[in-house]
Formats: structure tokens, sequence, C-alpha cells
């Protein structure tokens, strides 16, 4: 089986062979877990640092109310919460979105080999700033871009995310998520993201089927959205 974790930290830094070994051996064990399952909830005790090697994540908080924010995607080769440890309990809840294969790494066996391998820490630390360059983007998408453009946006992102790790297949990739779990990752009401997904679709754009994305015309996306992948920072990795 293809480690995307490896393949990710690949891309963001030159390992020797020995830094494979390390990051491989440190995720040969796995958990499954199903879809719907929480991994970490709200309010526990902060955990290790969870390695998504097949499947789907997603980060979330539930208001007061009983909806729900969704606040992070986490695809295979994704890692979350390095240093966790640091703090005395989840301020967030980490669930499980399709079946998934899990790692969990103790921060005390990441800091080792982070201190042995310093060209797995400076993938590791480039890796974090990436996903805060990606929060940055989505707080930007709820505060100033229209509905449609918000969508447009994290297809294009989701896409590309996809790509860098081999998810895709020219322009398709699978997107596992219901209109439901897009609504709560956009601040929208899933009847408001299918009236949206069928104007995308109306316009040439992209289509959304039985689990994978279209891309029809990536020029008109990227336009629709105002994407600007630079927050992914692509460049650090070898051109797809």
């Amino acid at each position: 089986m293809v480690n995307r974790f490896v393949e990710k930290m690949s891309g963001l830094a030159d390992l020797t062979a020995s830094d494979v070994a390390a990051l491989e051996a440190a995720t040969a064990k796995s958990h499954r877990y199903a879809a719907r399952k929480d991994l970490i909830r709200e309010g526990d005790e902060t955990g290790p640092m969870f390695v998504v090697l097949e499947g789907w994540l997603c980060r979330y908080k539930i208001l007061p109310n009983g909806t729900r924010q969704i606040m992070a995607f986490l695809m295979p080769g994704d890692a979350c919460d390095l240093n966790i440890k640091l703090l005395a309990e989840m301020d967030h809840s980490i669930q499980a979105l399709t079946p998934a294969h899990v790692a969990r790494v103790a921060r005390a066996d990441m800091q080792a080999m982070m201190d042995k391998h310093p060209n797995i820490a400076r993938a590791m630390y480039t890796a974090q700033l990436v996903d805060e360059g990606i929060m940055r983007a989505w707080i930007v998408s709820m505060g100033r871009r229209t509905s449609t453009e918000r969508v447009a946006h994290l297809i294009c992102e989701l896409y590309l995310r996809a790509r860098s790790i081999g998810l895709t297949h020219d322009d398709e990739f699978a997107l596992p998520l219901s209109q439901l779990v897009l609504a709560d990752a956009l601040g929208m009401t899933s009847v408001h993201i299918n009236r949206v997904l069928k104007v995308l679709r109306l316009t040439g754009a992209m289509g959304l089927s039985r689990g994978s994305v279209t891309i029809m015309d990536p020029a008109k996306l990227v336009n629709i959205a105002g994407f600007d992948e630079n927050y992914l920072h692509r460049r650090l990795r070898p051109t797809n």
C-alpha cells in the first residue's frame, strides 16, 4: 500500500532513505475508523498526532444550537496536531468522514524522530505552515466570497491537494463528501449548496456526481473562484 504521508513529506523536503524508513516505521500500525466515528472530541484530553493513511477526516465544532461547522478537511497524507500535547484539552473534534486508516504517533516519538532526522522536521514544520495557510484561505472565503465563489474555491483547493498526492485522474477526482458535509464546511444549507452546484454545472465549469468531481473548464472555475494557489505552496513540491 502506498504511504501517502511519506509521499507528502517527500514533496516538502529532500528525504534520505533513512528518513523514509523512519516515517514508514512510525506509521506502520494504523487504526481503522468507521465513517462518522470521532477520533477525539472537544473537551477530551489531548492525544497523539494523527496521520491519515486512507480516507477523509474533518475538524469540526458543534454550536450550542446543534449546528456543525467543519473547519478543515484532512486527506490521505495529512497529519494533524503535531504539538497538541502542549494543551490540556481539545478545543474541537476530529471525525472520520469515510472509512479511514489512521496512524497514531505519540508526541515523544515524533519529537525524537524529528531530532534525529532534521529533514523530517523541516517537512513537518512546512506542512504545518501550509495547513495554517489553508485555514486563512477558508476564513477569507467565509468572510468575503459569495456562495458560488466559496464553493468553486473549495473545489479548486481540494483538486490541487488531491493531485499533489496522486489522487486525481486527468480532470477528475474522488470527492466522497455529501452535500450536507460540504454545506457544513461552507456555512451554507444543503439546499443552498445544491443550487450553487447546479449553477456551476450549467456554466460548464464543473460537475459533481456519484462521489466524484469533474473539472470541465479549469480556467472558468478558477475565474469564478478568484483562485490563487499560492497559499498551498505547491512550488515546494515536484511539478505535477
